[in-house]
């Protein structure tokens, strides 16, 4: 990118762009994340047997897992493009800084 008035300028929006990149994953992980949360919290408030327990803890992972393969299946083309976008920049970065 070079040396001259706006080359911190240039490094700062490929920066922004890695960082719109991460969105999608972020979002993906809060789900993630919350969705074991639920379910622990859920465990911990519902008084059960231990049999029962484990049955309602495998539902709900089938659960989390089914949604997490929709999510991903809707978005894949989203993820696919956001993590190409993402080695490009990450390529452009590195040879700035090399």
């Amino acid at each position: 990118m070079g040396v001259g008035p706006h080359a911190n300028l240039r490094k700062l929006t490929v920066v922004g762009m890695a960082n719109d990149n991460n969105a999608t994953g972020s979002v993906l992980l809060a789900f993630v994340l919350g969705a074991a949360a639920g379910a622990a919290v859920a465990l911990l408030y519902a008084p059960a047997s231990g049999a029962e327990t484990r049955r309602k803890l495998a539902a709900r992972a089938r659960e989390g897992k089914d949604k997490v393969e929709e999510f991903v299946e809707r978005h894949r083309d989203d993820l696919a493009s956001a993590v190409e976008r993402g080695r490009e920049t990450f390529d452009k970065v590195r040879k700035e800084f090399v």
